[in-house]
């Protein structure tokens, strides 16, 4: 998704700023920050700076037609060997992007107007495939009637991520789920099911980019044997 919000100064003719875009990239991939502009000219100025807190350095510029890379600077070390620059047109592109890569870029060209734009990236970490497991020390049994009824309890479990949501579904419809934030930690959800439950059940973990889901085999996972469980995911 991507949100741009424009604004002119007040006073100069053909000059504006704070138009913010919001990038959402997954850790490892590539993306490029775009000028929108079709040729510079060779007067033209483009300038890329990064901004964390309150830190702003910068890290790209063509002048005259001179492209200057700045990653082999002590601050800048977290750029080094991943940046290119269009010659013609002054786009940005950071390549094998990680964590530290996110936070705020700005770019001013210099045309004759100056424009400022700037672009909000944040970076996801790679989703893992979740694990789901029956919880042995767990075991319910309800009674309905003259009959009773043995339920299997089940955990789903991921390690080490971030700004993630992890769900439990049944079919389609949601059961229950829990997110977590910026802290890199480990998640479990749990659930409980008939041992004769012929409903489809899958587990799944998302942040806003993508997804990973694993199935459940009720039939293995939760046979009364002791059996090894077996699991299929996509």
């Amino acid at each position: 998704m991507i949100i741009c919000a424009k604004s002119f100064l007040p006073g100069v003719s053909g000059v504006y700023s704070d138009e913010t875009m919001l990038k959402s990239v997954m850790e490892g991939d590539s993306v490029t920050l775009y000028t929108n502009v079709t040729e510079l000219q060779r007067d033209d100025q483009i300038l890329w700076t990064f901004r964390l807190d309150s830190s702003e350095t910068r890290i790209a510029e063509i002048y005259k037609q001179i492209v200057s890379i700045y990653d082999n600077k002590e601050n800048n070390e977290r750029f080094r060997d991943r940046l290119k620059i269009d010659e013609q047109t002054g786009s940005l592109t950071i390549t094998n992007i990680n964590k530290l890569h996110s936070g705020l870029y700005k770019l001013q060209i210099i045309s004759g107007v100056i424009q400022h734009i700037s672009f909000s990236i944040a970076v996801y970490g790679i989703l893992p495939v979740p694990d789901i497991i029956r919880d042995s020390s767990q075991h319910f049994s309800s009674s309905s009637g003259s009959s009773s009824v043995s339920r299997c309890s089940l955990l789903c479990s991921v390690v080490n991520v971030s700004a993630v949501t992890l769900s439990w579904y049944k079919g389609n419809s949601l059961l229950s789920s829990i997110s977590v934030s910026d802290l890199s930690i480990s998640l479990s959800l749990p659930l409980e099911v008939e041992y004769q439950d012929n409903n489809t059940y899958s587990c799944v973990i998302n942040n806003p980019i993508r997804n990973q889901t694993t199935h459940l085999d009720i039939t293995q996972l939760c046979q009364t044997s002791s059996g090894m469980s077996v699991l299929y995911s996509h």
